[in-house]
């Protein structure tokens, strides 16, 4: 039957329902029977059913919190935090994952966007970072996640004849040839001549040619938000909205637990667990206070902004790689935009809205200006986004080993923080935190768990049963009015679980219609993230599940409206209640295009702290 729905399910539940099948229980029943078997990959099953993150599924996951007691307590819904899930569940233990916001609400949704091994690290001469990074892009293109992750070339400009050529040559060879060798095409060589032809938009002025080479390009959120579902598939009991305000400790010190608050319903309640793992990337210190005891390191925040501009402001049919004045710029393509950055500035203020400022914009555009022959200008950007990487630092006295990217530390018996790292590597990541939470576990005396990871084997979700549910949704485009452009679109969002959204669409032929000033996304998909991805909120959707608030000229403004319709009927809104979700949501929009105006770290965060995260201001 594939991962979504079969023809005698559909029939069934349209028997039972009628034709207007809208509530979240009746999109649930659509994945009775949804055990799926992964021998294929060499894993253990998994239940579809338990992936669904409905309104309901959290009201359920709530009560579980509150009574049982979890082989390992996760905190952090970011990727790190959602593969640590994912790998500990599908290891066989008990699981719960806590996210304050919502799934990818921080830096894993303000990411570059890419699987990449990182050409800077080769320059610092750092081969086994760059071969780990390499192998886990090779995973995600060929196995774990092929329809959210795809190949992207870039073009890379040489402005001297010799040194630079070979240089960069040479560490593109070293690039095609480590541990992601065939993943993707090899880099060339290009004459002058051929770049500008691929690259019209490019100056030649002190050009002499240049080097093509490939990484991988992902929609971060939407790979976040399926390594959740994955981990809920193999039993993890997941909740966004869920704040962690203190961890418990037993009678010798021993962390055995946490007290939170929801968010939505602003009830506390303890959670206990017999180890406790914190992935809550730049809040690392934060959590790290409540266990106390010595941790041998702490995380700075580092600040990235990106910027978009529509695809007809820059004359290429190829992705571009240039030096900046004191990094790399990525121009890519990105759907009908180009995506441009990144910045690499400390940040020293408040962590849950980093906001951009002009003198960050103004360095994007600046540099990216350098290699344009039509110059960009801030009335050409469509969207920004600041994200916070977080930068592991030892503390005095430190005996762990810093020199990677990422860092694993018990300080405390109970509690294992994992910390550092890149969107890339978070599967390894992941693996070494469980690693040591087994190890913890064991010497505790609860032996329990399989002790080797089965992640480099494990498809998510929407991989298991790609080709029928792209067989299926093709077939049935045209009476669905779908055109192969949205087709492709959808598949390359949602992989399998398309077939989800082709049954809702069937049973409701207004919902394959856009978003109304949408950018070409489906009113079902608006109601596929309440019933199947856990949104509760108009932010979650225009940010995370679609990409609207960066995408449009107005930041999802207009959309944001038939959003809010879809979402109120779903999620039984009161008329009261919708407009207040709108509001809060102009009103957050107005807040980040005030911070752009701002040139200073300190000036721009105070304007953006003006609107809050509306779970967060309802503390």
């Amino acid at each position: 039957m594939g991962i979504g729905l079969s023809t005698k399910f559909e029939s069934r539940i349209t028997q039972v329902t009628g034709p207007h099948w809208s509530r979240s229980a009746k999109t649930a029943a659509a994945c009775e029977d949804g055990l799926v078997t992964n021998k294929q990959s060499g894993g253990p099953d998994l239940d579809l059913r338990e992936s669904i993150l409905s309104p309901e599924q959290r009201a359920r996951a709530l009560s579980e919190l509150s009574t049982r007691e979890f082989d390992i307590l996760v905190i952090g819904g970011g990727v790190t935090g959602a593969g640590v899930a994912l790998d500990a569940a599908s290891r066989g233990l008990s699981v719960a994952l806590l996210e304050k916001r919502d799934w990818a609400a921080g830096t894993s949704s303000r990411s570059g966007k890419l699987f990449h091994g990182g050409l800077r690290y080769l320059e610092q001469f750092n081969f086994g970072l760059v071969r780990e990074a390499l192998r886990e892009r090779g995973l995600m293109l060929e196995r774990l996640c092929p329809h959210l992750v795809h190949p992207i070339e870039f073009i890379y400009p040489l402005k001297h004849r010799l040194w630079e050529r070979w240089y960069m040559g040479a560490g593109l060879f070293l690039y095609d040839t480590m541990g992601g060798a065939g993943a993707v095409p090899r880099h060339k060589h290009l004459s002058k001549k051929r770049i500008l032809q691929m690259a019209p938009g490019l100056s030649s002025e002190g050009m002499i040619g240049g080097i093509s080479f490939f990484d991988a390009q992902v929609d971060d959120s939407r790979h976040t938000m399926e390594l959740v579902r994955t981990a809920a598939a193999f039993g993890a009991v997941t909740a966004p909205g869920i704040q962690v305000i203190d961890l418990t400790h037993d009678p010798v010190g021993k962390v055995d637990g946490a007290i939170v608050r929801d968010l939505e319903s602003k009830e506390e309640m303890r959670i206990r667990a017999h180890h406790v793992v914190n992935a809550t990337g730049v809040w690392t210190d934060e959590i790290q206070n409540f266990a106390g005891g010595h941790a041998d390191f702490t995380v700075q925040a580092s600040k990235g902004v990106h910027i978009l501009v529509p695809r007809d402001r820059i004359d290429s049919s190829i992705s571009i790689f240039v030096r900046a004045e004191d990094s790399v710029l990525f121009i890519r393509t990105w759907g009908n935009h180009w995506l441009i950055g990144t910045t690499d500035t400390a940040w020293n203020n408040e962590l849950d809205h980093p906001a951009a400022t002009s003198t960050d914009i103004d360095y994007l555009l600046r540099n990216v200006n350098r290699v344009l022959n039509v110059k960009l200008t801030t009335e050409d950007i469509d969207g920004v986004y600041a994200g916070l990487r977080p930068l592991i630092q030892g503390n005095k006295g430190a005996t762990s080993d810093l020199s990677r990217e990422h860092a694993v530390q018990t300080p405390v018996p109970g509690f294992t923080t994992i910390a550092g790292g890149k969107y890339t590597t978070y599967r390894v990541m992941a693996e070494d935190a469980v690693n040591e939470s087994i190890k913890q576990l064991n010497l505790s005396g609860i032996a329990i768990g399989t002790p080797h990871s089965d992640t480099a084997h494990i498809p998510l979700i929407g991989a298991r049963g790609f080709e029928a549910a792209a067989q299926e949704i093709r077939m049935q485009a045209n009476a669905l009015g779908l055109n192969a452009v949205t087709v492709d679109r959808l598949l390359h969002r949602y992989g399998s679980m398309v077939t989800d959204l082709v049954a809702l669409m069937r049973s409701r032929p207004e919902l394959a219609k856009p978003i109304s000033d949408g950018a070409g996304y489906l009113r079902v998909e608006a109601l596929y993230a309440v019933t199947h991805e856990g949104a509760l909120h108009i932010d979650d959707i225009l940010t995370r599940r679609t990409h609207l608030s960066i995408e449009t000229p107005d930041q999802g403004l207009k959309a944001a409206v038939e959003v809010a319709q879809i979402m109120g009927a779903e999620l039984n809104w009161s008329p009261e209640r919708t407009e207040l979700e709108l509001a809060h949501y102009q009103k957050r929009v107005a807040a980040e295009l005030a911070a752009h105006k701002v040139p200073d770290d300190s000036g721009a965060q105070a304007e953006r702290n003006r609107v809050r995260d509306i779970r967060l201001t309802k503390v």
